[in-house]
């Protein structure tokens, strides 16, 4: 298990990486822009849906870690076979 350290870390990078996916996304959609570049990489009008993926993919990971951070254990999965007899 990752220590007290390790997921604040992760949750800074989460929020971080969650703030400048919400900002292309509001100037892609007010119009304020043409394209939207994050680190390397650019976006237009056209990635709006992967760009609202991406948004949702990084606020379940924000709220993970802080869960996480909370003390709440992540959720086990479990697998059912059916079976034919």
């Amino acid at each position: 298990m990752a220590s007290r350290q390790d997921i604040e870390e992760r949750l800074t990078y989460w929020r971080t990486t969650l703030q400048k996916l919400m900002d292309a996304y509001l100037a892609l959609v007010e119009g304020q822009v043409k394209s939207y570049e994050i680190d390397d990489r650019s976006l237009t009008r056209l990635d709006l849906p992967s760009l609202k993926k991406a948004i949702n993919d990084a606020e379940a990971k924000v709220d993970q870690y802080e869960d996480l951070l909370n003390g709440k254990k992540p959720r086990k999965i479990v697998a059912i076979v059916p079976r034919d007899w």
